[in-house]
């Protein structure tokens, strides 16, 4: 009988452990145009059967196709230990039926004779949007490519535009806000690069800047009624140091977009014709109301945000002239470094030293939280028990709206007098600079054999006086002599550095084309940018910190360079500087630009004259 319950009791535990790694799991666009198709997808590890749509969904949506089945097999090998995992997947294909914002309540399937439920999802179904006015306002051109980003796009507000997005808009002095600045683009408009980015300044606000991936991430994001590809250019946490309205000033960005040129003539039906256009995006003035907090405890040392303390003691046990130190810590969210360090009173019989501040925080999208740690250093220089007092601590809670409080416990230390030699002893502190000799108050006079010399004999005059002085011009002299050796060397060098520009630039080229062959984009497209800035450094006589785009253009043109090699190099450094922004391309888009980046540098050494 008791075999019996034992292999009862394992098949319930093994079938409630499978039950729990079956994953079965929905998705779908959390934004769609009404009447637009999508797809609504249903993955499951394991085999299942009799798949039950969410309940109510042909409510609000048609259902065109499906389910479309599919299979996947992924297999790891860890540690020579090799698993595998089967996926199952079903697809519809549905059509909104109205706008609003509908909630997708779980499917679900059976697995093994149980009923496994998905996830519930929620969609939010937008009015049908025309084309952007960026696909109606097309220039003439001709049938070939133009690369550089020659003319100014006006687009429509409603199609791109830039947004400093606060989590708070009034808030409490000191209190914590969250600023996210958004790139909104239509989705039919085709963003190919950024030219200029110049990010909002915060003025009367302290500062935490955000991590963020360096690489812009584009998402589906509804704003007024209409579905954007959204980018975060940057996360910033912002705590306001003034009353009154603060405003925080507009900003502008430089992009680069690719349109499509009309056709002008039969042959060019036959291949797509684009041109990079400059498009300049500003963003609105936004303002922050801050109000000034109550009147505050004598306690409050600035922190606005939910905190609380602890503190700890190095010993309640010590003797004369020991270094006792009192450990305060505050832990919480809100404005930590900010906060200033509470004072601890002591007893006039202690020698107390400056106290010590550090912080550990860390900013997210929940703000800046961590804890300030305060040490207090101190050393009693007679024997007896004293109190070392409580330490009150205050604070503004913007929640609540009201100060709040905290104190940390007493402590009682009881001091016992030490030997003689201890008393006469250097005390160290925590910190190597804070030291001090107790008990000797007499500093004797220093004793052996002193140097003297006669009296009225000076160094001006003597036979060492003038060796110097002639030693000194001689000095000049030869240092005069090398640095006009140098200056004749440096010229040489820029000469050199002209001659050695392609072989400099090749060799980057080269290993741009072994990160290529590793897939590391990033260091494929940094290799390449550093090989043209090095070349164009060298055969333009220009500092790499002053070239950009405009003045390399503007040497290559004084160097009488063809526009259509300008052009090649323009295309090539604008596709390499959006690679940070964007997606990485695949292997064909690489070897594509490595090619024309190899050619255009070629052109160029056949060109630029020295």
């Amino acid at each position: 009988m008791r075999t019996l319950i034992t292999y009862i009791f394992l098949v319930s535990i093994l079938g409630i452990a499978h039950a729990q790694d079956t994953r079965f799991t929905m998705s779908a666009p959390n934004a769609v145009e009404n009447g637009q198709q999508f797809r609504l997808s249903f993955t499951l590890n394991d085999r299942g059967n009799k798949l039950q749509l969410p309940p109510g969904l042909s409510d609000n949506f048609q259902i065109l196709m499906g389910p479309s089945t599919g299979q996947s097999t992924s297999i790891q090998s860890i540690n020579g230990r090799t698993t595998s995992e089967t996926t199952y997947s079903y697809t519809y294909i549905l059509r909104s039926k109205k706008e609003g914002t509908f909630e997708i309540r779980p499917a679900s399937i059976e697995v093994d004779g149980k009923v496994i439920e998905s996830n519930s999802l929620t969609i939010q179904v937008v009015k049908s949007q025309s084309q952007p006015s960026q696909q109606q306002q097309q220039p003439s051109g001709g049938g070939q490519t133009q690369q550089g980003a020659t003319e100014t796009l006006n687009l429509s507000k409603d199609n791109l535009f830039v947004r400093v997005d606060l989590s708070k808009r009034n808030v409490f002095r000191g209190e914590q806000i969250i600023s996210t600045v958004k790139l909104y683009v239509d989705p039919n408009i085709p963003i190919y690069g950024f030219d200029e980015v110049n990010l909002p300044t915060y003025e009367g606000f302290y500062t935490q800047d955000i991590e963020i991936p360096q690489q812009i991430n584009f998402t589906r994001e509804v704003y007024n009624d209409k579905i954007y590809q959204v980018g975060i250019l940057k996360k910033t946490i912002l705590f306001p140091q003034q009353n009154g309205s603060i405003q925080i000033k507009p900003f502008s960005l430089s992009l680069v977009v690719r349109q499509r040129v009309k056709p002008r003539s039969f042959f060019d039906d036959f291949f797509d014709s684009y041109r990079n256009v400059k498009a300049n995006v500003t963003s609105d003035q936004v303002s922050v109301n801050v109000k000034d907090l109550p009147a505050a405890p004598k306690d409050f040392m600035g922190g606005v945000g939910n905190f609380s303390v602890s503190s700890q003691i190095s010993s309640e046990n010590v003797t004369t002239n020991d270094a006792v130190t009192l450990t305060l810590k505050i832990n919480g969210n809100g404005n930590i470094r900010l906060v200033r360090t509470p004072e601890l009173q002591l007893p006039s019989d202690f020698e107390v030293y400056d106290p010590r501040a550090t912080d550990n925080v860390k900013a997210s999208d929940n703000g800046v939280s961590g804890t300030k740690t305060i040490e207090y250093l101190f050393q009693p220089r007679f024997e007896g028990d004293y109190t070392i007092p409580s330490i009150k601590f205050s604070w503004f809670n913007p929640s609540s709206g009201r100060y709040e409080s905290a104190a940390t416990p007493e402590y009682t230390l009881h001091v016992t007098k030490g030997t003689e030699e201890q008393s006469a002893t250097v005390v160290s502190s925590l910190r190597k600079e804070d030291l001090q000799l107790i008990g000797k108050d007499i500093r004797y006079i220093q004793q052996g054999n002193p140097s003297l010399r006669a009296k009225g004999d000076t160094f001006y005059g003597s036979v060492l006086f003038y060796l110097l002085y002639a030693g000194s011009a001689l000095l000049f002299v030869i240092l005069y002599i090398v640095y006009r050796k140098k200056a004749r060397e440096n010229a040489n060098i820029a000469l050199m550095r002209n001659k050695k520009a392609n072989r400099v630039a090749t060799k980057r080229l080269k290993a741009a084309a072994g990160f290529m062959k590793q897939n590391n984009n990033e260091a494929f497209h940094d290799a390449i940018l550093k090989a043209f800035w090095g070349y164009l450094s060298d055969k333009l006589g220009i500092p790499v910190a002053d070239l950009n785009r405009e003045s390399a253009v503007a040497g290559l043109h004084s160097k009488n360079v063809d526009q259509q090699v300008i052009t090649d190099f323009e295309d090539v450094i604008g596709q390499c500087e959006f690679a940070r922004y964007a997606p990485a391309g695949g292997s064909e888009a690489r070897h594509e630009l490595y090619k024309k980046a190899e050619a255009t540098m070629s052109r160029f050494e056949k060109q630029i004259k020295k």
